[in-house]
């Protein structure tokens, strides 16, 4: 797993890291597991007004990239914006955030194809923009963001549905990066995401510095939020919707890489465990000491990529630079 740090406003980050690459002859288009296709083409067209109204800013990133690269934007906005919508396979998840007297722990597996180990990317954004805060995030692709933190302890997890309609709008993963960067607190976070259209299907759950909590499960149709209500409480999710009221919108794919065992497990060990669950057995529960949660075959091409817990109270990060069960939990340099 890649470790970078970026700083500076967000066309120059990504003309930088563009052009880092190119010298060293690695050129982006050549890594995309798919191929580009018109259908690819057309949909970035219709997503692009989104993109220029809610977030010029990642514009100029990808555009940056592009200059460094020395390519069409055009070819980058249809790989990034198709993400969690007209993938081929997309990542396969999961997360939980509980509250107890131990404190708030957001956790999350990212399980994805063994061929992308090396790309993955655990990156530390630093602007200069005015009014963008600076985010700690780890990505299997490169300008959307797949889990992270932010300046102010917010701290934020996807996981991927698969979809039963594709529309113009704003991919989770590109979401969920607009709310590592603008929003301070949980509330803020449901203002954002409630504006924004949405391109496909998936989860988020977030959880911030004040110990407030939510699972928001999101549709092109339909969104459901749940709070963290009591004292000691917990939300989880994996790659399907959960939620009542978002069940009707499941179209579950043969292959769900055990989407339903990895949420029996959570929902089993945190309903027994939720009062005394701490740092060390959140790791442990990502890591498959209590029932199924990374113990993929590796030789079907199939791995959880890395893992995170974020400790809310403090900040502090603690990943997983690959499968929990054989590398251990890293502390990586937070905010405080």
């Amino acid at each position: 797993m890649q470790q970078l740090q970026f700083q500076g406003n967000h066309y120059t980050i990504g003309q930088k890291w563009g052009r880092m690459l190119k010298q060293n002859k690695i050129h982006l288009m050549e890594s995309v597991p798919f191929q580009e296709t018109e259908e690819r083409r057309q949909f970035v067209e219709t997503c692009l007004p989104f993109y220029q109204r809610f977030c010029p800013d990642i514009l100029a990133e990808i555009q940056g990239i592009a200059d460094g690269q020395e390519i069409s934007v055009k070819r980058l906005q249809s790989v990034l914006f198709g993400m969690y919508c007209l993938m081929p396979e997309e990542p396969h998840c999961s997360s939980f955030l509980v509250r107890n007297k131990s404190g708030v722990f957001l956790g999350r597996n990212s399980d994805f194809l063994t061929i992308t180990e090396e790309r993955c990317m655990n990156i530390r954004y630093s602007f200069d923009d005015a009014g963008h805060y600076d985010f700690l995030g780890n990505t299997t692709a490169f300008v959307e963001m797949e889990d992270g933190i932010n300046q102010y302890g917010l701290a934020i997890a996807l996981t991927s549905v698969a979809p039963y309609k594709v529309q113009p709008g704003i991919n989770v993963g590109m979401l969920l990066r607009l709310v590592l960067e603008r929003c301070k607190s949980v509330d803020d976070a449901i203002v954002l995401i409630t504006q924004i259209p949405h391109v496909g299907s998936g989860t988020l759950v977030i959880g911030d510095a004040q110990q407030q909590g939510i699972l928001v499960e999101l549709s092109p149709d339909k969104m459901a939020i749940r709070r963290l209500e009591k004292e000691q409480d917990c939300l989880i999710a994996t790659n399907m919707f959960n939620l009542p009221e978002m069940k009707t919108f499941n179209r579950l794919p043969e292959d769900t890489w055990f989407a339903e065992e990895r949420y029996h497990t959570m929902t089993h060990y945190l309903s027994e465990n939720l009062e005394t669950i701490d740092l060390k057995q959140s790791q442990e529960l990502l890591s498959g000491k209590f029932g199924f949660m990374c113990e993929y075959d590796r030789s079907t091409g199939k791995d959880t990529v890395w893992s995170c817990v974020y400790d809310l109270q403090s900040s502090e990060i603690f990943r997983s630079a690959g499968n929990p069960s054989r590398n251990e939990f890293q502390q990586d340099k937070g905010f405080s």
